[in-house]
């Protein structure tokens, strides 16, 4: 199996700051239906201020350590083997809620929304997070971003981000 870009032909994993981005799977192996994505997160790193899709539902397969997250009012915990369903429309984000690295595998649909990522992944080698850069980039994925959540969810969890 092979995906035809660069960010997923290496299977490497992206680091920004304590969030890792691994692209699994594209939508080119799926038929468009799917893709998925492992996030390795380091110990109490923030993935992402609060966000909603218009376009696709995520479903957050913990593959290791203990992942929280927070999906519209509701706070949850998640440990390996637990799944934590982010429907589209809802605000959400997530973290690793531990001491030790975690991770997990996004299962994303309908498929498209890895290349956000590797658009993401672009940007950020070109210096930090650049809201003027980002904005337009989420536009084009139909992401709401709020960044204005990030230093209450760090306060409130006790994390850190980027």
């Amino acid at each position: 199996m092979s995906i035809n870009t660069a960010f997923t032909e290496t299977g490497g994993v992206h680091r920004i700051g304590g969030f890792g981005i691994r692209c699994v799977m594209g939508g080119r192996e799926s038929g468009q239906r799917l893709s998925l994505v492992e996030h390795p997160l380091a110990p109490h790193a923030l993935a992402a201020p609060l966000h909603r899709h218009s376009r696709e539902d995520e479903f957050s397969y913990v593959l290791r350590g203990r992942v929280g997250a927070k999906l519209g009012d509701r706070v949850v915990y998640g440990e390996a083997g637990d799944l934590i369903v982010k429907p589209r429309g809802e605000w959400h984000t997530f973290w690793n809620a531990g001491d030790e690295e975690a991770s997990l595998l996004e299962v994303i649909s309908p498929a498209g929304f890895e290349r956000y990522f590797e658009e993401l992944i672009a940007v950020l080698a070109d210096g930090g997070p650049d809201p003027e850069k980002i904005g337009p980039i989420a536009a084009r994925y139909s992401l709401e971003l709020d960044p204005s959540t990030i230093p209450d969810l760090c306060q409130e969890f006790g994390l850190t981000f980027g």
